[in-house]
């Protein structure tokens, strides 16, 4: 888990803007680690994480676009049906609030990343980090149990 860059772009809702932003990124050898979009009648929403994010910064600053920069959670789960749902529910218990989500996966059974926008992302650090914590202790006394 960690606190990733996302841009944010608003973009014209027309055939051949992603195609140009996305090719720019390329042509600058700029990593697409997760993307997602969402739209209205005239404008889309591009979210977008990437591997090199100063490079990024200028690529889009050439658009005529509206850009801005959020800190966005990057959490691994397991790529299996439930997954999203467990985090979720984990958040719920301690009042925390989801504003948004999105989930890249790999093939079956692989990894997947959960990109989730919260208001307050040192609490959910710290409510998943002292889960994993409970879990591994879990883990050790069952392990470490003897029938003798």
């Amino acid at each position: 888990m960690k606190l990733v860059r996302q841009f944010s772009v608003s973009l014209v809702n027309r055939p051949g803007v992603l195609a140009n932003i996305c090719r720019a990124l390329s042509d600058e050898k700029v990593n697409i680690m997760a993307l997602t979009i969402s739209d209205s009648i005239d404008l889309g929403l591009l979210r977008i994480v990437v591997d090199k994010n100063d490079v990024a910064k200028k690529v889009l600053s050439r658009f005529d676009a509206p850009v801005t920069e959020t800190d966005v959670l990057a959490i691994d789960l397991p790529n299996r049906p439930g997954a999203m749902a467990v985090l979720a529910e984990k958040l719920s218990r301690a009042h925390i609030n989801i504003n948004y989500a999105y989930v890249t996966t790999g093939v079956g059974g692989g990894q997947a990343t959960a990109f989730i926008k919260v208001q307050y992302p040192d609490k959910v650090m710290k409510v998943l980090n002292e889960d994993a914590r409970k879990q591994e202790r879990k883990i050790t006394i069952k392990s470490g149990y003897s029938k003798y």
